[in-house]
């Protein structure tokens, strides 16, 4: 399952029933965030508006908003799969392979992800269509406002490229864009993201501006790397070929010197001046509450290109769960791995739609030593953009990480404050509300975890209250014979855990 453009994926849903076409005339200007809003929460279709007023240019939106479709967006049936594949080339790389057959093996596989690097072209869909000049506009796409306190129109589904200007190495962001005028946007790459690290390189080597372009659109792999919180130098078009399993192809800009993926709907190219801010803001954010006015870069546009009959994608974020939560579970799926590449007793990890990624982390892990909880919980804060986790909870094992009703007793019952909620302070993410310093405040951990006797308990921890094997299946098999209709649920845990 391979998809070259949105177009491609489209129509793979629609031949689903994953994707509705909307006739019906429909207003850029809230109407479609509230369609949007109560088709997501209510597990509907992805939805092609196919007559906003005032443009013939559709608009697609909700292209991820479920499992599903999140799944194969990137080319599965399930993200289990995508995950064995990168635990794989984990097991692959750690370490030199021993023996000629595994050697050749390792050959093999390696010569193979060669084979999904992005591969260059020199003509390409995205480039039919040149507009410069006095002609540009972007007000001639149906860029949505989305929230009834929103400080403007927002381009909501960009994948912003950038380039280092120490290395040379390309970035591909998710940022949102404020629409100013026809040709300039606020930026809004946030502190800890790496597009906002090339800025500050750029300042401190001297430079007066920054290449800028800014892809909407192209496969829906491709899209999704934009979000994927990868570290810096990791490049994003190899990732999305080794989840595609083919390289993704690339163009190089008219109009600056950057790669921009050759199948996009619209590509705008421009600069950003370094020290050129501008207020942004408000804008309804995925924390459910509005992220208010702040400055941000301006990227000035001089060139768009497009492909002939454009599809303008987009996102709406808000209240979760939206479509971004189903984008960030992809992260915390088939990142987990490389979490447990370097923190082997990590077992699972839960990000829920209502900790909105960075407010509540969720893990399990297997308990051989006291304090481990707090060497687990210390460790994510370690790792990457999981360093912005304002509140880590660490369970046993044996506890379903995604049974947010069981969490909450288990931690309900372990826990002794005084000694299993501990405070750090740290990095926290530039959309948090409850901080009294902007990007930097206290962070806490919490050890619901069985506690040993070495952690200070001063008796054996109580059995926890199961029925027996035998007796469920007793039960399980006379059910019918009590006169009962259909079988209720014996899932729970069995004694021998």
């Amino acid at each position: 399952m391979n998809f070259k453009d949105l177009r491609e994926f489209i129509l793979y849903l629609e031949e689903r029933g994953e994707l509705r076409r909307v006739n019906a005339p429909v207003s850029w200007d809230l109407e479609i965030s509230e369609i949007t809003d109560r088709m997501v929460k209510s597990g509907g279709p992805a939805l092609l508006f196919e007559n906003v007023t005032g443009y013939d240019v559709p608009l697609v939106i909700g292209l991820f908003a479920s499992p599903k479709r999140m799944a194969w967006a990137l080319g599965v049936e399930d993200l289990d799969e995508l995950a064995g594949r990168i635990q794989g080339l984990l097991s692959m790389m750690q370490g030199p392979p021993e023996g000629l057959v595994n050697r050749l093996r390792t050959l093999g596989q390696l010569v193979h992800l060669g084979s999904f690097q992005p591969k260059t072209i020199s003509r390409a869909p995205c480039q039919d269509l040149v507009i410069e000049g006095d002609e540009i506009d972007l007000f001639k796409y149906p860029v949505l406002r989305c929230w009834p306190l929103d400080g403007g129109r927002y381009i909501t589904l960009p994948l912003v490229i950038t380039k280092d200007p120490r290395t040379g190495v390309q970035n591909y962001g998710t940022y949102r864009l404020q629409v100013f005028d026809r040709n300039t946007t606020g930026l809004h790459w946030q502190t800890h993201k790496v597009g906002a690290s090339h800025y500050r390189a750029g300042s401190e080597m001297g430079l007066d501006r920054l290449e800028v372009a800014v892809a909407l659109g192209g496969d829906p792999a491709t899209i999704w790397t934009g979000s994927a919180p990868l570290p810096p130098g990791i490049d994003e078009m190899a990732v999305a070929g080794f989840i595609r399993e083919e390289g993704v192809e690339m163009v190089k800009a008219k109009t600056c010197d950057l790669l921009v993926p050759a199948h996009a709907e619209i590509v705008l190219e421009g600069y950003v001046i370094l020290g050129e801010e501008r207020e942004e803001g408000p804008f309804g954010d995925h924390t459910g509450y509005y992220s208010m006015e702040d400055r941000y870069p301006v990227f000035h546009v001089t060139t768009i290109t497009q492909r002939r009959n454009p599809i303008y994608p987009a996102i709406i974020v808000g209240r979760p769960p939206m479509e971004d939560y189903y984008m960030g579970k992809v992260t915390e799926r088939i990142f987990l791995p490389a979490v447990q590449a370097v923190i082997p007793e990590v077992v699972d990890i839960n990000m829920p739609a209502e900790g909105i990624f960075h407010n509540l982390v969720i893990v399990s892990l297997k308990k051989e030593y006291p304090g481990q909880a707090r060497k687990v919980i210390y460790g994510l804060w370690g790792l990457g953009l999981m360093s912005l986790a304002k509140t880590i909870v660490a369970v046993d094992h044996f506890v379903d990480v995604n049974n947010v009703s069981e969490v909450a007793w288990r931690v309900a019952n372990n826990i002794d404050p005084s000694r299993d909620v501990f405070f750090a302070n740290g990095p926290l993410d530039d959309l948090d509300i409850a901080t009294a310093t902007p990007k930097f405040g206290s962070k806490m951990g919490i050890d619901a975890t069985e506690k040993m006797v070495e952690e200070g308990r001063r008796q054996e921890w109580p059995p926890e209250i199961v029925m027996s094997r035998q007796v469920k299946d007793q039960v399980d098999a006379r059910w019918s014979e009590y006169g009962f209709d259909g079988q209720l649920d014996s899932s729970r845990p069995d004694p021998d855990r």
